[in-house]
């Protein structure tokens, strides 16, 4: 993505990219600001993605799957480039793309349970004789 492709922040005077490049600089300003937390992350980093009981291309799928989940363009774009270097193809990547865009929508689908939850308790209080006749404290927050 070149700085032209990048979304702007609304309101700006000067239109700035709404997720500035990860530049070196950058990289060695987060280091310098917190020098022990950064290597503890560099460790913790190479050892997740160290090959194991999953391999070095498997880790990187399940990372650019979980990086469309979280929104991440950084981590979009790195973990991409990453399947890529260990051996993805195109379509493995798409693919990959995909089983995410159906997580991500499945949560929507697991989760319309407690909306009909909710409407099936909403439906046996309509019935109930405690229910006023003008409908009258039907708009409540739910509990749970």
């Amino acid at each position: 993505m070149t700085p032209e492709d990048r979304p702007t922040m609304k309101g700006s005077t000067v239109p700035r990219p709404l997720y500035p490049a990860a530049t070196p600089e950058t990289a060695a300003r987060r280091r310098e600001l917190a020098p022990d937390i950064h290597s503890a992350w560099d460790r913790f980093s190479s050892a997740v993605f160290a090959a194991g009981a999953l391999d070095e291309l498997t880790k990187q799928l399940i990372a650019v799957a979980v990086a469309h989940v979280t929104q991440c363009p950084y981590c979009i774009a790195g973990h991409t480039r990453l399947a890529r270097i260990k051996g993805a193809s195109d379509e493995q990547v798409m693919e990959t793309v995909w089983v995410a865009a159906e997580m991500r929508a499945g949560g929507a689908f697991a989760h319309s349970t407690i909306a009909l939850g909710v409407l099936g308790d909403l439906s046996d209080h309509e019935h109930s004789s405690s229910r006023p006749a003008d409908g009258a404290g039907v708009h409540r927050p739910v509990t749970m």
